[in-house]
């Protein structure tokens, strides 16, 4: 049974480029990059490069990128880091209903250590609403913190007008790029962001590195204490084999970007017409057009998202669901619930994430086992109309 992989919103594969830069540095160049040694001065070289790379990607300056543990470390480091160095200014941060996790619970926690938390709604589409964003800022308002692109439905989000709007009122701007990194044309000076989160494992580096772009002149709190590793500001031993492959697979993500997003929102745009067609009582989620290239987020009724996930997986299909069932959670995502799906509706949603490795053919291939799967799955089902039964 040949396997297919639609799952790469929640991690990558680790390509051979990238392998073999990051080999060398596991086995012959292993010191320590803050060792003064030749050792430890090769190993600093290499770290100095991906810092290079990884800010050429987004238009950034070198200086700027801190290198981290994951998009969640950076995540939480720029919000509670600006949201401290600021306090004195203000205690009242704005975010959206439909943030990562690593977002809105930082901003949870913080709103239990005495600051003032404004979740944003979005539309339909899961876009923020700019006239709420406006409403919301007061004398007090020191953080904004918007995500450029939605990890679940695949919204991408007007950043440089959020930019525009923080950089009149001298606010900090933050956005989780984690999942537009590599997908989407990335310019900090263009976004007017301060603050950037990316992950290296979401555009085929290996898991457990990220990085966090602080524009110069921004000043946040330390999120750790120890060394004075990232000059000074991220202390702890730099994983040296893991920065080397996170530079090198930016590097190749924006490389020729537009030709590989076409490929990958032609696929994506097949298998949502797909689902549509060949499903009735079925919808997509998110921006019809103002979404990830590789994203496919779609909500069929009738049928529990858990149970279209492990039909899939019996067919060597990956992807993943909407709902938060296997994580113990009796609730649908808190994204959808945000763009007004009722929970029955949530609850039956599958996200398909794609990017430049899937083919066409393996589309089609599965658009035909998901027909079949969910027409299996309604026969079986009591809730199912009799009209959309077949049995």
């Amino acid at each position: 049974m040949k396997r297919i992989y639609m799952d790469n919103a929640a991690t990558t594969r680790v390509t051979e480029p990238v392998f073999e830069a990051m080999a060398p540095y596991f086995t012959e160049v292993y010191g320590n990059p803050s060792s003064i040694h030749s050792f430890g001065r090769e190993a600093r070289r290499a770290v100095e490069k991906a810092r290079e790379q990884v800010a050429a990607a987004i238009g950034a300056k070198p200086v700027e990128i801190y290198f981290t543990g994951c998009g969640t470390e950076s995540d939480n480091w720029a919000v509670r880091g600006a949201a401290y160095a600021q306090k004195r200014k203000g205690n009242h941060i704005i975010t959206s209903a439909i943030e990562h996790h690593a977002v809105l619970h930082t901003c949870q926690q913080l709103e239990r250590e005495g600051f003032r938390v404004t979740y944003l709604p979005v539309d339909e589409y899961g876009v923020v609403k700019l006239d709420e964003l406006e409403k919301a800022l007061t004398p007090e308002t020191t953080l904004i913190s918007v995500m450029a692109a939605n990890n679940e439905i695949g919204t991408v989000q007007p950043i440089a007008e959020i930019g525009r709007i923080a950089k009149a009122r001298g606010i900090l701007f933050h956005t989780d790029a984690v999942q537009a990194v590599g997908a989407i044309p990335i310019d900090v000076q263009a976004m007017g962001v301060d603050l950037l989160s990316m992950s290296g494992h979401k555009f085929h580096a290996p898991k457990g590195v990220g990085a966090l772009y602080i524009r110069s002149g921004v000043r946040i709190q330390r999120f750790m204490q120890g060394g004075a590793q990232e000059r000074t500001q991220r202390p702890g031993t730099e994983n040296l084999a893991s920065i080397v492959g996170m530079g090198r697979a930016v590097e190749l993500a924006v490389a020729d970007l537009p030709a590989k997003a076409a490929k990958v929102s032609a696929m994506r745009d097949r298998l949502m017409r797909g689902v549509v067609a060949a499903i009735p009582e079925s919808r997509v989620n998110g921006h019809p057009t103002q979404r990830l290239p590789g994203n496919c987020n779609v909500s069929i009724r009738y049928i529990e998202g858990e149970s279209l996930l492990l039909s899939l997986d019996l067919k060597g299909i990956a992807a993943s669901s909407g709902s938060a069932c296997t994580s113990g959670s009796l609730d649908p995502s808190h994204v959808l619930l945000a763009i007004g799906l009722p929970h029955e509706i949530a609850h039956g949603s599958l996200r398909f994430s794609l990017n430049e490795e899937n083919t066409m053919e393996e589309v089609e291939t599965v658009l035909t086992e998901l027909t079949g799967i969910v027409q299996r799955l309604r026969d079986m089902s009591p809730l199912t109309p009799e009209s959309l039964k077949t049995v």
